[in-house]
């Protein structure tokens, strides 16, 4: 019975408040920092509006679910210690990013106009940034890597406390890449009155994606 009880309470208080706070403030400036997820972010909503964005923003948070119970499963450390899994991997991302890249630079003005506006199917943005994050094995080795620096095996399980340190750290990603998305989706509706302007953009997010790709495809464990 007093087994019993000490385990619960062991459950029950995983991390402590510090821990979150800091971790929550660790994460929410890692999600700022300039990189593939919210570089994605911000040429979707800037081209396409911030529902799109918002879109894209939860296809990689549901990405980022797949590599916190990778991570904890220690799925994950097959892309650390096998070439082959990591190099498998890293190049069906580059190629996706080589796809959207032509995508971009084959794109063609949609003007803003009432009644003639395309909608972008929802689901596909929301996949389009599944896959995005899903088929980049730096996340998980970076998962791997970052989360288990705020555990500790006094506090209980180390798998619970990976995937609640993983729940915070996705929940800090979507408000900052619907802030992202918010901000530059702004600014979509002007640029969609400007052909010209359409053009300039898709033709950034061609070399961004390009960019991504080939620093996907050089990438080291």
């Amino acid at each position: 019975m007093l087994t019993a009880v000490k385990q619960r309470s062991s459950v029950a208080t995983l991390l402590s408040l510090d821990i979150i706070i800091t971790f929550a403030a660790a994460a929410t400036i890692l999600c700022w920092v300039p990189g593939p997820d919210n570089l994605f972010v911000l040429m979707q909503s800037a081209i396409y509006g911030p529902v799109v964005g918002l879109c894209v923003t939860i296809g990689l948070c549901v990405g980022l679910v797949f590599h916190t119970v990778a991570v904890s499963l220690g799925v994950a450390a097959i892309f650390q210690t096998s070439q082959l899994a990591f190099d498998a991997l890293k190049f069906v991302g580059a190629a996706y990013l080589v796809y959207l890249a032509y995508k971009s630079f084959r794109a063609r003005p949609d003007r803003l106009d009432e009644g003639t506006t395309k909608v972008k199917p929802m689901w596909q943005m929301v996949l389009r940034g599944v896959v995005m994050n899903v088929t980049n094995p730096k996340v998980a080795i970076f998962f791997l890597a970052f989360l288990p620096q705020f555990t500790s095996p006094a506090s209980g399980s180390i798998v619970l406390q990976m995937l609640e340190l993983g729940g915070i750290f996705i929940l800090c990603a979507l408000a900052s890449f619907s802030v992202i998305s918010l901000l530059a989706g702004s600014i979509s509706k002007w640029l969609r009155r400007s052909d010209k302007s359409q053009v300039i953009l898709n033709r950034i997010a061609g070399f961004v994606f390009v960019g991504l790709a080939l620093k996907l495809a050089t990438a080291h464990r």
